[in-house]
């Protein structure tokens, strides 16, 4: 680290290149944090989670039992140990509570004012971080598996929605009505993006294998339709075009720099994808065990080098390298299936969510591992890195 420090105060290095580097090393040495507990207020399994991105500091969560909760990530006690607390819910006693299952939970992207949330009740809902009140409501004709606000856009204030209908719903916050219908899916939308880079792009993924990608601003929508083949075998097998899996295809998500692609499937696999050539890169990243009939809300990294994918894979979460398909470490920590984790990049922690109904915190270790032999001549307690060690003290003893 010293020598990434005199690299850059020389102008040897670029300035970033000490960030990346920590942020990786960070990201690598992800443990269950037992110091650290959010508070556990879910009666059944959390589906989703989100971090909202002005400050880093609110966390949503949604749950099977209906119920939204907003968490406050900040430590105030100044304790080693602490829990994280429930600022506020839209608990069961609520007047306007989601009155099944609430599968994806958002901020508004700019201001921490506003989160979104829908349901198996077949509501999206717009609510007012203030007074805890839906601003506005969009009723749909199915269940609703997904929804996604655009993290750029300025010309458009679009909620994208992914219903049992085979139609991606678009949904305006400014007029507050259903304003376009993307028409191309066979089955049930299982989830939804929009592209971190083009706000106009869309990426949508289906029960009928296939995932597209849309410009909201043409006629005609779809972009194209990834093939796993990359076209090759479209002649030979008609079932096999143009589909991304050969199962439901229930979770994606963009790159940070939105140049790529990943999605997941039942068929346990997950793929990358050149996001604005539809190119399938072919990287390999072995079985991927997935059987959720609902959609998986998996995370990518933000700042590193390489970058990684955090991808709940049972009771574990799975942490992949993205370019290489390397399987680095698995994440154990929860007693039943994880359904979603979110990364926040500020510090490189993740946060997971399990049918087990907790909220498990995981974040970098700051101690190094003691060597075998030094086990071995029982050294008491294992040393903090020289680099995280607060040399003062307000101590009147110590001169």
């Amino acid at each position: 680290m010293l020598g990434f420090i005199s690299a850059r105060q020389a102008g040897l290095d670029d300035p970033l290149r000490l960030r990346r580097a920590e942020s990786t090393r960070r990201v690598l040495s992800l443990e269950l944090n037992k110091d650290r507990d959010v508070e556990r207020i879910h009666g059944s399994g959390v589906n989703t989670l989100d971090i909202e991105p002005v400050e880093g500091r609110y966390m949503l969560s949604g749950g099977s039992d209906g119920v939204v909760i907003l968490y406050d990530l900040e430590n105030f006690s100044k304790k080693p140990c602490y829990t994280c607390k429930a600022v506020c819910s839209v608990g069961r006693s609520h007047p306007d509570v989601h009155r099944f299952s609430v599968e994806t939970v958002q901020w508004y992207p700019h201001d921490t004012g506003m989160f979104t949330s829908s349901s198996f009740d077949k509501t999206l809902k717009i609510w007012d971080t203030n007074t805890l009140q839906p601003a506005d409501v969009f009723n749909f004709e199915g269940t609703v598996y997904s929804h996604h606000m655009s993290p750029i856009a300025t010309k458009h204030c679009l909620i994208a929605v992914g219903t049992k209908s085979p139609k991606v719903h678009l949904c305006d916050l400014k007029s507050g009505s259903c304003s376009h219908i993307l028409q191309g899916h066979r089955q049930e939308v299982l989830a939804v993006c929009w592209s971190p880079r083009y706000e106009h792009v869309l990426a949508t993924a289906s029960a009928d294998s296939r995932v597209k990608l849309w410009d909201v601003r043409r006629a005609s929508g779809c972009l194209f339709t990834l093939d796993q083949h990359n076209g090759e075998k479209s002649k030979a097998s008609s079932e096999a075009a143009n589909t991304a899996h050969n199962g439901r295809v229930n979770g994606l998500c963009f790159t940070s720099d939105g140049l790529h692609l990943l999605t997941v499937g039942t068929d346990d696999r997950m793929r990358l994808w050149n996001s604005s050539t539809g190119e399938n890169t072919l990287v390999n990243y072995g079985k991927v065990c997935n059987t959720s009939r609902k959609g998986i809300k998996f995370a990518i990294s933000h700042g590193c080098n390489p970058e990684f994918a955090f991808v709940p894979y049972d009771s574990n979460i799975a942490v992949y390298t993205i370019y290489s398909g390397e399987l680095i470490t698995m994440l154990r920590g929860h007693y039943s299936t994880v359904d979603c984790c979110v990364f926040q990049s500020d510090f490189q922690e993740l946060y997971s969510g399990s049918k087990d109904c907790n909220i498990l915190a995981w974040v970098p270790a700051l101690q190094e591992p003691v060597p075998e032999e030094d086990n071995e001549k029982s050294l008491p307690l294992q040393s903090l890195n020289p680099a995280y060690e607060d040399a003062w003290s307000s101590s009147d003893d110590e001169g």
